[in-house]
C-alpha cells in the first residue's frame, strides 16, 4: 500500500547543501548519532462478529443447547479432542487415545503442563469428573446425556491418564468431547460446589475459569459476549487479541452493522442479503455446505419417560395418517426455490449433506400431492365442516393448530406463509404464533404447542442429533432431564441407536444410521424441508482467514466451525511503510538534482519490498 518514498524537506540553494535528517519521534540523539527508541507496542486488535442467531440460552454448559451458547463453550472450555479439517478426531487435551482389544475400554493420554485460567492445573480428573457427573446426574445430563449413555465408568488413574469403560463397544468415543458439538470439560474445583444445585447455576462470574483459545471476560444477555485471547493456547494463539460476539435483533440489523463497519463478520445471512453483499467490493462472501436442516416438528404425543401425558398438544396429531397428509400437502421444492433462492438441497433425511458418510435419501420420496393428502384424510374420517376445516372424528375438535415460528427468523416467516396456504387446501387451519427463541423453547419442553418450525445443526459424528430422538431424552415427571425436540420415542429406533454406537465399521454403521433415518422419515414427526448452504460474509479490510479448507467445483467450502474460524482469523496483512523499519533508519546519499541553476536536495527513505502491496 505504501510503495511511495517519504519526501523530506525541499531545500533550495546556490550550491550543494548537506543536512542530517531529523530524528524520528521517540529517538534519542547522542554524540555518536541518533539511536532509535524501542518501538511502541502495537495496538490491540479485536475481531467483531455477529453472535449466532439463536443467542445464548444459558452459560451453564450442562443445560445449554442453543447454538450461540455452544459456540461460546467451544471457545472457552477445553475438550478431549479437536477435529481436523476432514472431521476426524485430533489432539487437544488428549494427545493419544486407543481402544482395548475388546473395544470396551478407551485410554486417553492427557497433556501435562496445561492450566486453567485461574492457574490451577488441568488433569485427567477434571475430565473424569465432568463425564461422570453427566453420566450419573439427570440435571447434568440435560444437554449431553445421550453422548455418555453407554458409558459404564470413567476414571483417572493418574493426572495424565483418562480411562473410559463402555457397556458395549462404542465407535464414537473420540467424538464425545469435541469443541462446540460435544461435551466441554469443566474445572472440577469450580463446578463441584455447584453440582448439588446445578439447575440454578448461572455461571456468570467473569472472567470464566476455563481453558480454550479465548477467555470470556464479559457477557450481557442479548447484547454481547467479550473475550480475550489465550496467547498460550496449545493449538496455536488466536490471530486477534480480543473477540466480541454481538447480538442483533434481526439479520438485517447485523448486515447493516457489517456494512457500516460496526462488525467484521456474520455467518448465516439469508440468500437475499448474500446476493446483495456479493456485489459489494468491500465484502468477502462465501458459501459452505449445509451442516443442518430446517423443518417442521409435530407434537404427536407429548409425555414423560414414565408415559405420563403432558402439555396441550392437539390429540389428532398423534394419528400417523394426519401427519402423512401434512407431508403430502407440503411443496418442499417451492421452499427451496422461493425461501432460500435455490441455495441448498431438498430435505428428506435427518442428517445433513455436510457429512456425506451419513447422508441418506429415502427409497420412496413422499411427493407433493395435495389430492392424495385430501384422500388420506377422507379415508381416515376427517370430514369438513361448513367453514372448510376438517373435524377430528375421535375428539370432535376441528383440525385447527397453533403454528409456532421464531419471531427473529425471516426464513420461518417466509415458510409459514406457504405452509398456512397449503394446509388450508386440505382442510387444516393454522394460526401462526410468533415467539422468541426462549419462549418457543419453554413451550416445547412443556408440550404446550402443536406445530413448530425448528432447525438443528450437527458435527461429523451424528450421535448427539440422533440421540435427541431417543426415548431417553424425554423429560422426567418433574420436568427435568429432557432434551427432546418432538417427544419422539420408538423402541426399534432406540435399538438401532445402541447398535450404531457399537458398530466400528463405518460402512456398516452408515447402514444402521440409514435405517434410523428411515424410521424418522416415515413417522413424519420431524418433516425436513431443506438443508440450506451456509452463507458467510466478512469485511475484507478488517479480517482474513476465517474460512478454512478448499471450495468444491461449485465454489462451496466445507462446513465451518466457530472454534477454528475465530482461532485462525487474523487482521489483513497490511504493513505501513514505517512498521518494517522502525528500528533501523537508513538514509541514502544525498541526491543532487540541478533545476534551473539551483539545487534541490531530496531525502528518501529506502522503500522495502515488504512495504509494497
Amino acid at each position: 500500500m505504501f510503495g511511495r518514498s517519504r519526501i523530506g524537506p525541499v531545500l533550495c540553494a546556490l550550491g550543494l547543501v548537506l543536512a542530517a535528517p531529523a530524528a524520528p519521534a521517540g529517538a534519542v540523539s547522542t554524540g555518536a548519532g541518533t539511536v532509535a527508541a524501542e518501538p511502541a507496542a502495537a495496538p490491540a486488535t479485536t475481531l467483531r462478529a455477529a453472535m449466532e442467531g439463536s443467542g445464548v440460552d444459558t452459560l451453564n454448559p450442562f443445560l445449554a443447547f442453543f447454538n450461540g451458547a455452544l459456540d461460546v463453550f467451544g471457545l472457552v472450555y477445553p475438550a478431549l479432542n479437536s477435529l481436523d479439517p476432514s472431521g476426524a478426531p485430533g489432539p487437544y487435551l488428549a494427545t493419544a487415545w486407543e481402544p482395548s482389544t475388546d473395544k470396551l475400554t478407551w485410554t486417553f493420554t492427557i497433556r501435562e503442563g496445561l492450566t486453567w485460567s485461574d492457574g490451577k492445573p488441568i488433569t485427567a480428573e477434571d475430565a473424569a469428573w465432568t463425564l461422570n457427573l453427566i453420566r450419573t446426574d439427570a440435571v447434568a445430563g440435560t444437554a449431553n446425556g445421550s453422548l455418555v449413555s453407554n458409558f459404564a465408568e470413567v476414571s483417572a488413574p493418574s493426572p495424565t491418564t483418562l480411562v473410559i469403560r463402555t457397556k458395549a463397544p462404542q465407535a464414537s468415543v473420540p467424538y464425545t468431547s469435541i469443541p462446540t458439538t460435544g461435551i466441554p470439560i469443566v474445572p472440577k474445583h469450580v463446578w463441584e460446589p455447584l453440582a448439588k444445585n446445578l439447575k440454578d447455576a448461572k455461571n456468570d462470574a467473569f472472567p470464566l475459569v476455563g481453558y480454550g483459545p479465548w477467555t470470556l471476560t464479559e457477557y450481557k444477555h442479548e447484547q454481547y459476549a467479550r473475550f480475550s485471547a489465550n496467547k498460550k493456547f496449545v493449538l496455536g494463539a488466536p490471530g486477534f487479541d480480543n473477540l466480541v460476539l454481538q447480538s442483533f435483533k434481526s439479520g438485517d440489523a447485523a448486515v447493516a452493522a457489517l456494512r457500516s463497519g460496526q462488525i467484521d463478520y456474520k455467518a448465516g445471512v439469508n440468500p437475499t442479503q448474500f446476493k446483495a453483499l456479493q456485489a459489494d467490493p468491500a465484502i468477502a462472501a462465501v458459501q459452505t455446505v449445509g451442516n443442518g436442516w430446517m423443518g417442521l416438528e409435530i407434537n404427536h404425543n407429548a409425555r414423560t419417560r414414565s408415559g405420563k401425558k403432558i402439555g396441550t398438544g392437539h390429540p389428532a396429531l398423534g394419528d400417523p395418517a394426519l401427519r402423512r397428509a401434512i407431508a403430502l400437502a407440503t411443496d418442499k421444492q417451492t421452499l427451496v426455490t422461493k425461501v432460500i433462492d435455490g441455495v441448498g438441497q431438498l430435505g428428506h433425511g435427518y442428517l445433513p449433506p455436510a457429512w456425506p458418510q451419513w447422508f441418506w435419501k429415502p427409497a420412496e420420496v413422499t411427493p407433493y400431492d395435495p389430492a392424495q393428502a385430501n384422500k388420506v384424510l377422507d379415508e381416515a374420517g376427517y370430514t369438513k365442516g361448513a367453514d372448510g376445516v376438517r373435524i377430528d372424528p375421535k375428539s370432535g375438535r376441528p383440525l385447527a393448530f397453533r403454528f409456532g415460528i421464531h419471531s427473529d427468523d425471516s426464513a420461518d416467516a417466509a415458510i409459514s406463509g406457504y405452509v398456512v396456504g397449503w394446509m388450508k387446501e386440505i382442510g387444516i387451519k393454522l394460526t401462526i404464533q410468533s415467539l422468541s427463541m426462549s419462549a418457543l423453547n419453554s413451550d416445547l419442553a412443556k408440550g404446550d404447542w402443536d406445530l413448530l418450525m425448528d432447525a438443528w445443526t450437527t458435527g461429523p459424528d451424528p450421535t448427539y442429533l440422533l440421540g435427541i430422538q431417543s426415548c431417553g431424552t424425554l423429560p422426567k415427571d418433574d420436568g427435568t432431564g429432557g432434551n427432546t425436540d418432538s417427544f419422539f420415542c420408538d423402541a426399534a429406533y432406540d435399538e438401532l441407536f445402541k447398535k450404531q454406537l457399537t458398530t466400528f465399521d463405518q460402512a456398516e454403521r452408515a447402514k444402521v444410521i440409514g435405517q434410523m433415518q428411515d424410521i424418522l422419515y416415515k413417522a413424519n414427526v420431524n418433516q425436513i424441508y431443506y438443508y440450506a448452504n451456509g452463507l458467510d460474509v466478512a469485511r475484507k479490510d478488517t479480517v482474513t482467514g476465517l474460512t478454512l479448507g478448499a471450495p468444491d467445483a461449485n465454489g462451496v467450502y466445507p462446513s465451518q466451525t466457530a472454534f477454528w474460524s475465530y482461532l485462525k482469523a487474523t487482521p489483513p496483512q497490511v504493513t505501513k511503510k514505517a512498521e518494517k523499519s522502525s528500528n533501523v533508519w537508513l538514509y541514502v546519499v544525498i541526491a543532487l538534482v540541478v533545476v534551473a541553476g539551483g539545487a534541490v536536495i531530496v531525502w528518501r527513505r529506502r522503500t522495502a519490498g515488504d512495504d509494497r502491496e
